[in-house]
């Protein structure tokens, strides 16, 4: 394999123009099946970016048959030619990607925090202890169900009586559904065994500062799981 340089990146959608660069070389011939792909360390530093759209663009190329990760001994390409597993490319890739779903919910969510502290009624209270004690039951038995999750942090919006915070959440529900790669990555981090225990106790520890009608506490907490959230996110 002969040695392959790439171009710095920049502007929005990093991801889109990594998957783009690696693509070429792979469909051009520099890049031929079996061959290990540089590292996500070596092609941060060559696309002058951080791990996030990297792992984006990785993640891209794996679901759409063109490389193969192996744990902990690196990526490999495994087509070098489109096929019938990865015609739907253009839609993974044109839907909302996973860092901004990430970016957007680290900056929005622990403000809906505070309000729903402020603002919630004991029968919205009532429904997140419900759903709370749910997650506990699913963590005890060993499994992570990414739907409870999400309704959870619905009836959070729900609770906070602003109704442009619901439909926030909504549509970055949606978008989640939608974005294939999302779960893709997610079930290859987010829902590891290691994470189920804290990932319960962040949102016990959020529906605790609600109750307690402490708004700052609440949007605290929900600012640390968030940032944990983006952490494990791109954990290796």
């Amino acid at each position: 394999m002969i040695p392959i340089r790439f171009s710095p990146v920049s502007s929005n959608k990093l991801y889109i123009q990594i998957y783009n660069q690696i693509l070429a070389q792979i469909e051009s011939g520099a890049f031929q099946i079996g061959d290990k792909l540089p590292t996500e360390k070596e092609l941060c530093a060559q696309f002058g970016v951080s791990r996030a759209p990297v792992r984006q663009a990785l993640s891209a190329l794996e679901m759409n048959g063109y490389i193969y990760s192996r744990q902990g001994e690196g990526v490999y390409v495994k087509n070098t030619q489109p096929t019938a597993d990865n015609q739907q490319a253009s839609i993974i890739l044109e839907s909302v990607s996973p860092e901004d779903i990430v970016e957007a919910r680290m900056n929005i969510e622990p403000l809906i925090a505070k309000f729903a502290a402020q603002r919630a009624t004991e029968e919205d209270l009532e429904a997140l202890r419900q759903t709370i004690r749910r997650m506990e039951e699913e963590t005890k038995s060993g499994v992570y169900v990414p739907e409870t999750d999400e309704q959870l942090h619905s009836e959070i919006a729900k609770a906070s009586h602003n109704d442009l915070f619901i439909q926030f959440i909504s549509v970055i529900t949606s978008a989640m559904k939608q974005q294939e790669m999302w779960t893709f990555i997610r079930d290859r981090t987010v829902t590891r065994p290691e994470f189920r225990d804290v990932n319960f106790e962040e949102h016990r520890k959020i529906i605790e500062a609600i109750e307690e009608r402490d708004a700052e506490k609440a949007m605290r907490i929900m600012t640390f799981h968030m940032e944990n959230l983006y952490e494990r996110y791109w954990k290796e």
